[in-house]
């Protein structure tokens, strides 16, 4: 596929995807039909492998026979005998408001695009990320398992009702009572059915779906045969089981079916919670609502098989919210004639009522085994095909990759035996009862996370999330997940405490450990409505020094050589604004595409790579000095705009690629020619010296610097960082040796100026504290060094400065530094300028550099210190180099980095050259070293 098709996103990603990004389809003509299926498709008719099922049959039927299950035949007596008809009302209003929340969210998700296999998995991934969408989908997985565990022992349980010998000795009551109960034959039924499950599963999920219709035929023909009894059989007394009966308890073995009696209604209203004979505990709300919320968590049961479905999108909504209001329907009808018809003995004595009551006994028990069979292979199909969509996304590496294996009829055969050997780990809990609060638990859950994906779409306000189904607001998502997190921790704290502890800790390992997907992350979204925002808030206009902080923009030349001084700037930034800038020479208007966008790529991969918090600006310019002027105006948004330009310094040291060794080393020992073909870093090559390296001359670089002043942005010249790095500067080279950090705030090319505390030398001190706050140079010391001359007072100015330093709250040690030597080398040149003979020539330079200092010399002393001097051309090498020898004889070790004064180019643009010269001479050999220029007031001593 052309990288130059046009492209129009219109559905949810897919898993994964060979020829084109996931999630997005194809303008061109639609594909042949040969084409791998692994490209995009258009729809349903462009997959290999039609699918078969609608909306009735995919949808409907295994989600109303999920539903009904063991709850309708085999625990809606036991709800309105334990909690009174009041209470089984209200809790299946709560779960199906609860259920009724999330049909609408999964509703809203799959009417926004195509779903493919994995159903509530699928949904949840595609729309919060792969770290949501694998933790909660192993949830929903280990909730389906559960699911199937429990429906497969309430067949036991359904079984050993009817033909079981009773487990306390006496004498069976039905001659079918013929099989041996106890937990190890239960267990053994249990695999059994497992077992059978297991084959129909291995099949394939068609004869399922064959077979699904007929068995919705039988239980709704048993449904049928409840209904009618309740009307047609005569009251007659029904004898209890004998598991019925707990140590102790003499009551009576009978109890009594009474048809439609005012009398039996009023005993069934309230609650009356006794011990549950299956489990020997005593139930109370919570642990009936635990089992009697299973019924109602089917209704994943059509998203889970939506890669079998002819059209998901479709078939979904409808489907679900058909099975949801007919099942509310029944539970309803079902409770209340069971309330009017049973005495409350028979409701909590005997789960099998039902079968007793019925015209005919044998129309309930097929009912139970149909129903109770078919949702324990729908649960145990869904699992796998969960599994096998998390397998097929490599979210867990290795460890789930055999579950990605199919047969030659697409079924994964290998998730479908993992999933049956999880259920039959399960099996050994032995009561459906003792399992239902767990699955509940998953299920919650993983319907709260399904709330939280419709929720999170709904407000990040993305232009396409816009489902075809509107009956939904954040209100109902809201909702949805608040009543999820309340019946977790009411059904059981621990459990809930539990499952929630065991996805947060998948969610970290799945961050960490799984590759980067292409489905698009709601964070993103999410992230950008907030900024947006919180950007509109933040004023400009309301800026205070108080709250100063450095907002940087680096210019990086070529990555390759600027390694050492990127790791720097990051630490230096304080939270403030990073941002890396670049410009690329060229017209765009000579060029047939923008070339920049190619190479954003390189440039993330390598902030990403170094670990810093910086964003990137690219821009192309037909100059270096346009394109920096570019950036300084555009760059950032709102109130976040760069303040300080860092620029590296204009030399001709030969330039080394650090970024090669970096990759090499932080890979480890590969081969070099491998590891260049695989690296992420796609920047120029270093070709020569660095005279062919750059890519301006120095007059352009002042001019830079003078454009950033004018522009009322601090700058900064960095030198020798291109060897830079951290760990060492950190580690002296002596045992026990300090770590320094110098500031040197007195402008070294104005001898003649005596003020420290001006503008500039404040922005000194500031970025160097800042540079000690931050964590890894908090071991660093500061010193700050005060040249004096003879004559002056040395203890005055020193406790002057210290007093400063006190009520800025910098922590910094003051060496006084005498330089007479250096300052009469400065005044011999002047002399001797003095008395140099002029020309004609020379004489008119002199007297129009006169009338430039006119204005000058009605400035602050402010100004008059940080500009750079009038006669900066009679600065002799001689006093740069005393000066530059200064600062390295001071005593002590070398500091980690140097911060030095850094005075206003010229006016005068002839003379950009010496100036340069001059910082060079000023900066030779002393190591990581910052050239400060601060235009704006950066400290203050009030609160």
């Amino acid at each position: 596929m052309s990288e130059k098709t046009p492209l129009l996103h219109y559905r949810l990603s897919e898993a994964s995807c060979s020829e084109a990004p996931a999630g997005v389809l194809p303008v061109p003509p639609s594909r042949d039909k040969g084409q791998s299926a692994a490209g995009p498709r258009r729809g349903p008719a462009s997959t290999s492998q039609p699918k078969k099922l609608n909306t009735f049959f995919g949808v409907v039927v295994p989600t109303l026979l999920s539903m009904f299950s063991v709850v309708v035949f085999l625990r809606i007596g036991f709800m309105v005998g334990q909690c009174g008809l009041y209470q089984a009302i209200a809790m299946y209003v709560v779960a199906y408001f609860i259920i009724s929340m999330t049909v609408l969210s999964v509703c809203a998700i799959s009417t926004n695009g195509a779903l493919d296999a994995g159903g509530a998995y699928y949904m949840i991934s595609r729309a919060l990320g792969p770290e949501f969408g694998g933790s909660i989908g192993l949830m929903f997985f280990l909730g389906n398992v559960c699911a199937s565990a429990l429906f497969v022992l309430g067949l036991v349980e359904a079984i050993e009702s009817t033909f079981g010998m009773p487990e306390d000795g006496t004498l069976p009551i039905s001659p079918h009572q013929v099989l041996p109960s106890g937990y190890w034959w239960s267990l053994l039924y249990g695999t059994a059915v497992a077992l059978l499950c297991l084959l129909v599963c291995l099949v394939g999920a068609n004869i399922y779906a064959s077979a699904t219709f007929l068995i919705f035929l039988v239980v709704i023909l048993s449904l049928g045969t409840v209904f009618v009894s309740f009307f047609s059989v005569r009251p007659h007394n029904v004898t209890l089981p004998g598991s019925a009966f707990l140590p102790g308890n003499t009551s009576s073995p009978m109890a009594r079916f009474t048809g439609f009696k005012l009398d039996t209604l009023l005993g069934n209203l309230e609650a009356g919670y006794v011990v549950d004979y299956t489990t020997g505990r005593m139930m109370n709300f919570a642990t009936v609502f635990a089992v009697v919320f299973n019924g109602c968590t089917g209704i994943m049961t059509g998203s889970n098989i939506s890669g079998d479905l002819k059209n998901p999108s479709y078939s979904i909504p409808r489907g679900t919210i058909t099975a949801v209001i007919f099942t509310f329907i029944i539970y309803n009808l079902l409770m209340v004639m069971a309330a009017c018809t049973c005495d409350r003995v028979l409701l909590q004595r005997d789960y099998n009522y039902l079968s007793d009551i019925n015209v005919w006994h044998p129309f309930v028990t097929v009912g139970v085994y149909c129903s109770t069979l078919s949702a324990a292979m729908s649960s145990l199909i869904g699992a796998s095909r969960i599994l096998y969509a998390l397998a097929k996304d490599h979210l867990f590496g290795r460890v789930l990759s055999p579950a990605k294996r199919t047969s030659c009829g697409g079924n994964p055969w290998v998730a479908v035996l993992l999933s049956w050997f999880l259920v039959q780990l399960v099996l050994f809990a032995g009561k459906v009862n003792t399992i239902a609060g767990i699955a509940t638990i998953f299920f919650l859950l993983v319907y709260a996370a399904v709330d939280l994906a419709c929720l999170a779409l709904e407000w990040a306000s993305a232009p396409n999330f816009r489902p075809t189904f509107r009956y939904f607001t954040w209100h109902t998502c809201l909702l949805g997940i608040m009543g999820c997190a309340i019946m977790m921790f009411l059904i059981n704290a621990i459990y809930a405490s539990a499952s929630i502890a065991f996805m947060l800790l998948l969610l970290l390992l799945i961050h960490y450990l799984s590759p980067t997907s292409s489905w698009g992350y709601i964070s993103q979204a999410l992230i950008f409505h907030q900024v947006r925002k919180y950007l509109l808030m933040l004023d400009v206009r309301k800026d205070h020094v108080k709250f100063w902080r450095p907002q940087v923009l680096l210019m990086v030349s070529n990555p390759r050589t600027a390694v050492g001084l990127i790791s720097f700037i990051n630490d230096i930034k304080k939270s403030g604004l990073y941002v890396l800038g670049h410009v690329q020479l060229g017209e765009l208007n000579t060029l047939p595409s923008d070339p920049l966008q190619s190479q954003y790529d390189s440039w993330l991969s390598l902030v990403d790579h170094l670990n810093i918090k910086a964003f990137v600006n690219l821009t192309l310019a037909t100059s270096v000095r346009h394109g920096v002027q570019h950036l300084l105006f555009i760059s950032g948004l709102g109130g976040m705009r760069p303040n300080t330009l860092v620029l590296g310094f204009y030399d001709n040291n030969p330039p080394e690629d650090k970024l090669l060794g970096l990759v090499l080393s932080s890979s480890g020992p590969r081969d070099p020619e491998d590891q260049q073909q695989q690296k992420p870093f796609h920047f120029p090559s270093l070709r020569g010296d660095a005279a062919t390296e750059k890519s301006m001359d120095p007059q352009e670089y002042v001019a830079v610097i003078a454009d950033a002043i004018k522009m009322l942005k601090n700058v900064a010249l960095a030198r020798y960082f291109h060897d830079f790095q951290r760990t060492r500067a950190l580690s002296p080279a002596e045992k026990g040796a300090g770590v320094y950090v110098d500031v040197w705030p007195v402008n070294l090319l104005r001898p003649d100026s005596s003020s420290y505390v001006d503008t500039c030398s404040l922005f000194l001190l500031q970025l160097a504290c800042i540079l000690n706050m931050v964590r890894t140079w908090r071991r660093a010391r500061l010193r700050l060094f005060l040249c004096v001359e003879e004559g002056r007072s040395l203890r005055g100015t020193k406790e002057k400065l210290g007093q400063l330093l006190k009520e800025l709250r910098i922590k910094a040690t003051v060496y006084t530094v005498p330089w007479d030597s250096q300052v009469a080398l400065h005044w011999q040149r002047q002399s001797r300028a003095e008395k140099r003979p002029l020309d004609p020539a020379q004489e008119q330079q002199e007297l129009e550099e006169d009338n430039q200092e006119e204005p000058e010399m009605e400035e602050e002393e402010d100004e008059y210190v940080n500009s750079f001097p009038s006669n900066g051309a009679r600065l002799s090498d001689d006093y740069l180099l005393a000066v530059n020898r200064l600062i390295l004889d001071q005593p002590c070790l070398s500091p980690a980095v140097r911060f030095l004064y850094l005075p206003r180019p010229p006016a005068d643009t002839r003379r950009y050259t010496t100036y340069l010269r001059q910082l060079d001479l000023l900066t030779l050999n002393l190591g990581p070293t910052l050239l400060i220029h601060g235009v704006t007031p950066v400290l203050t001593t009030d609160l």
